[in-house]
């Protein structure tokens, strides 16, 4: 990845350095606002590095453009639906009464369902599933984000250039399934922009 020149795009001091600076300024172009996109920009910084997003220029495509996608430009890192109909979803692992509302999406991938909460929480060591809100927060989310993204083998995917295949993963479960993710057309739009910016 040519660092220089996206950062000079970005307007960030050219360092050649993709740190908080860079990625705060890359979610901002994408629609966050700034304390949102300072927060995300810090974890990235590090989690990114962890999880191969920085390992190839279209990996950081696509996971922006998706992500992007998702949280609505950045802006909801919460479900802005009840989260109702999550409710009974036995594929969730929704089992209890309340769960739907309790395990709805959050996060730029929008993490759903009691049992994905348990699983990541188990991951990082955060009890997530007795307090789903804190995914909520951006920097959660975004580690959350990146785990999803690490264990559906998205990255392999990025690597050759399939969004069509990102899209159903990350909205379908599926990565080949017929049926479009829903925004099939949007996430393409999203994904070509940031696509722009960061190969120019």
């Amino acid at each position: 990845m040519d660092a220089l020149k996206l950062q000079r795009r970005l307007g960030v001091t050219p360092d050649n350095q993709i740190g908080p600076a860079t990625l705060t300024a890359l979610f901002l172009r994408f629609g966050a606002k700034l304390d949102v996109a300072q927060e995300l920009g810090l974890a990235a910084a590090v989690h990114f590095r962890t999880y191969g997003i920085l390992d190839a220029p279209l990996r950081l495509v696509h996971f922006i453009g998706q992500c992007g996608h998702e949280s609505g430009s950045f802006r909801y890192m919460e479900e802005i639906a009840s989260g109702a109909d999550y409710e009974g979803r036995a594929d969730l692992g929704n089992s209890q009464p309340g769960d739907g509302k309790r395990y709805k999406g959050r996060g730029p991938i929008q993490l759903t369902g009691r049992a994905n909460y348990r699983a990541d929480g188990a991951t990082f060591g955060i009890d997530l599933e007795r307090h789903p809100e804190i995914v909520a927060m951006p920097s959660i989310g975004l580690l959350t984000s990146c785990l999803y993204w690490s264990r559906t083998g998205l990255n392999a995917l990025a690597d050759t250039d399939d969004g069509i295949a990102i899209g159903r993963s990350i909205n379908r479960g599926n990565p080949r399934s017929a049926k479009p993710a829903n925004g099939e057309a949007e996430r393409t739009a999203f994904t070509a922009r940031v696509r722009a910016l960061v190969l120019g």
